[in-house]
């Protein structure tokens, strides 16, 4: 998914991609395919991308997609099914995908963290 959030902004404030690049560290390339959303964006590289633009996260942030295609599968779940390779590619594939979504899941948390003391220092300067 393209991150066209983060697009607008980094050319509304006149910066290039080789310019951001350089303070992920990366090379131009890798960061052209986060941009473009083939390669993920890391939460601590989000952070470092809206500090160097000066804005919040949530101004450029945008979630990465997931998507799950099983193509003539047949999930069997009656006794003796998980017997051989089938049980395998099933058990593989089912932690491959707990695995993914926790990931994802820490991700929005440490999100929402960031979310949480920005309003926390927000509430305070406001008193």
């Amino acid at each position: 998914m393209q991150k066209v959030k983060l697009r607008e902004v980094r050319k509304r404030k006149g910066y290039t991609q080789q310019q951001i690049a350089d303070i992920i560290p990366t090379d131009v390339s890798n960061y052209s395919r986060k941009e473009s959303g083939d390669v993920r964006i890391i939460h601590e590289e989000w952070s470092k991308i809206a500090s160097f633009l000066d804005v919040p996260v949530e101004e450029i942030y945008e979630d990465d997609e997931t998507k799950v295609v099983i193509e003539n599968s047949v999930i069997n779940d009656s006794p003796g099914a998980s017997v051989g390779n089938a049980g395998n590619n099933v058990n593989n594939f089912t932690n491959d995908m707990s695995m993914s979504l926790l990931k994802h899941l820490q991700d929005y948390i440490d999100l929402l963290k960031i979310e949480n003391e920005r309003l926390k220092s927000e509430n305070e300067s406001a008193k």
